[in-house]
């Protein structure tokens, strides 16, 4: 292997790794704002609060533009956390694809 291409393998599997952290946050966030709305946890708590807000921090960006294009589903369902998980997906098995 030359270098060029261990250094490429590298920054995939940093990706790779990135990737996996932004799934959890999704998955975080989706669970977390789940608690928060059948009243589970209590949203003024300030570990909750700061939580919440971190992750919504991260996860918004890239949720806020699916969030416009796709339909609203009966029931209020945000279904855009989905969507994201789908990509992000598809996107680390590309990754593990060319690394191998």
């Amino acid at each position: 292997m030359s270098v060029g291409n261990a250094a490429l393998a590298a920054t995939l599997s940093l990706i790779d790794a990135v990737l996996s952290l932004f799934t959890w946050a999704i998955i975080v966030g989706a669970v977390l704002s789940w608690l928060v709305a059948f009243g589970v946890i209590n949203p003024y708590n300030r570990f909750v609060h700061t939580a919440g807000d971190l992750l919504n921090r991260i996860t918004e960006p890239l949720l806020a533009p699916i969030r416009r294009t796709l339909p609203v589903v009966a029931g209020g369902i945000d279904l855009s956390p989905l969507v994201l998980l789908f990509a992000i997906y598809f996107l680390r098995t590309f990754i593990r694809y060319l690394v191998v």
